[in-house]
């Protein structure tokens, strides 16, 4: 069986998406959910720690689809664009699944409430400040432990805004290419117990 998108220009956006979530992880997964004619694609940012992936950040988008199906697997994430790379709007099932400790953490489908809004430009601002701190707090070297700390401390910090988003969040929306570079834009910000969505006319980024 295979996953069949709506037209080019779906094709290229899921290829650009996923493109840009390889450069995060190259390997990581993607958990594609189709119901109906629309099909969600999840990444994974940061997968978060503990039993309740405190720091988790997912990113999202959604695609059209030539033909309603149901579907929800995931596959990594090189298994897809190299499927989109050949054969254009067809993904193919690809021959292997994966079962990512994220993968099981779905956040909720309605109930989110609205809780403000934050300009593209802070979160900009936010995310480039975040990837050199960590850049420069764990050189050449760094054990993986100590960089995993440090990513932690970094993502964890609330944004010096309202509403108070996790920094995380502003690196998910721009290594993702979610904001925009003008600078009236801004992003909408939803909550719903332990969940923040941010989103632009991009994608989304899911936070825990």
């Amino acid at each position: 069986m295979s996953l069949r998108l709506a037209d080019d220009a779906s094709a290229q956006d899921l290829a650009t998406y996923l493109a840009r979530a390889r450069r995060v992880d190259d390997s990581g997964d993607v958990r594609l959910q189709a119901v109906g004619d629309v099909l969600a694609a999840w990444t994974c940012v940061l997968p978060g720690r503990g039993l309740g992936s405190a720091g988790l950040v997912l990113g999202l988008r959604t695609f059209a689809l030539a033909e309603p199906v149901r579907r929800d697997v995931t596959v990594p994430l090189g298994a897809v664009t190299d499927r989109l790379a050949r054969s254009g709007r067809e993904i193919p099932d690809p021959p292997m699944t994966t079962q990512p400790s994220w993968g099981a953490m779905s956040p909720p489908r309605s109930g989110w409430e609205p809780v403000g809004t934050l300009p593209d430009t802070l979160l900009r601002e936010v995310a480039l400040a975040g990837i050199e701190e960590v850049a420069q707090g764990a050189p050449e070297g760094s054990g993986s432990a100590a960089v995993s700390d440090l990513r932690a401390r970094v993502w964890g910090r609330a944004v010096e805004a309202t509403p108070p988003v996790p920094a995380g969040t502003a690196f998910g929306l721009h290594v993702l290419g979610f904001l925009r570079p003008d600078e009236q834009s801004v992003a909408s910000v939803h909550a719903i117990g332990p969940w923040t969505r941010v989103a632009t006319d991009r994608g989304f980024v899911i936070t825990r």
